[in-house]
């Protein structure tokens, strides 16, 4: 059996794009016969809120969508992700990264000096942010033990490229783009646990999705090369891989895609203006 899932942060009121993701996503599990689960990824304790959280079941359940309980909150189960932290650690596929942003951008910016240096688009991920440039990677083993002896704070990054020779070649199927030979280099050495946040999104998610038994991940082709990562996390933790589908995301007049940071109208907006569930629905590209 089918099962989608729509996983929205509690950081905001939802907009248009949220619900078209939703409803892409309850849609898809309604016309094959399948289960849609809603999932909170409050693992960011600092920006999520439950005013937000509260305001996300009530705006979908107005849209017309339902799902079965409990809801998974992310926050409720950080033993989950330090279980398997735990375990990509004993695969010696961890480390410990003591670099702020601004050593991260200063070791990039010697790096650019060089006459041998990669082009600029290759020191950056496919979200713009900068590549880890690897300093923490082969740190002296003393030192290391030193800096974590005295609680100086960390991140524990991937090894991508252990990890990858560990695990192989690896593939994942898209209901759009077909069969993807996976390449998680791309994001570099990924942050998979911060002091202040337990897991990442990339690792949050991935063990989600297979303790939920999802089969089918959904979501905005934004974060289709995010599924490189989970990928090989999938088989490095030895996870069920579900298939996906990366669906177009909603755009401004300008042809800029919906984002809270950017304030797009919300559902409450619009609920205010007194438009209809219909109403948004198909504004949200499901006209009934």
């Amino acid at each position: 059996m089918i099962v989608t899932r729509f996983a929205p942060s509690p950081t905001g009121f939802l907009h248009l794009g949220h619900a078209h993701a939703a409803l892409f996503a309850w849609h898809t599990a309604k016309d094959e016969g399948g289960r849609f689960l809603l999932r909170i990824e409050d693992i960011d304790l600092g920006r999520a809120r439950l005013e937000f959280d509260a305001a996300i079941l009530e705006d979908l359940a107005w849209l017309g969508l339902d799902w079965p309980e409990p809801v998974r909150r992310q926050s409720e189960h950080f033993a989950d992700y330090r279980a398997a932290l735990d375990r990509l650690d004993s695969m010696g596929v961890l480390y410990p990264c003591f670099c702020t942003r601004a050593d991260i951008r200063a070791e990039i910016e010697r790096a650019g000096a060089a006459p041998h240096t990669v082009p600029h688009a290759a020191r950056h991920a496919p979200d713009g942010s900068p590549l880890y440039p690897g300093t923490c990677r082969a740190l002296d083993p003393a030192l290391r033990a030193e800096r974590l002896a005295a609680g100086v704070a960390h991140a524990l990054r991937l090894d991508v490229a252990k990890a990858a020779a560990l695990a192989g070649p690896l593939t994942w199927h898209d209901r759009a783009a077909g069969e993807v030979a996976a390449r998680p280099a791309v994001f570099g050495d990924v942050v998979l646990a911060r002091r202040d946040t337990p897991a990442s999104y990339h690792l949050a998610v991935t063990v989600d999705d297979h303790l939920q038994g999802v089969t089918l991940v959904t979501r905005g082709e934004d974060l289709f090369e995010a599924t490189h990562v989970h990928r090989l996390l999938q088989a490095l933790l030895g996870l069920a891989v579900p298939d996906y589908h990366h669906h177009r995301l909603l755009v401004d007049q300008s042809g800029k895609r919906l984002a809270k940071r950017d304030r797009a109208v919300s559902l409450r907006d619009l609920r205010a203006q007194g438009r209809t569930p219909a109403e948004v629905r198909a504004l949200a590209g499901f006209p009934d």
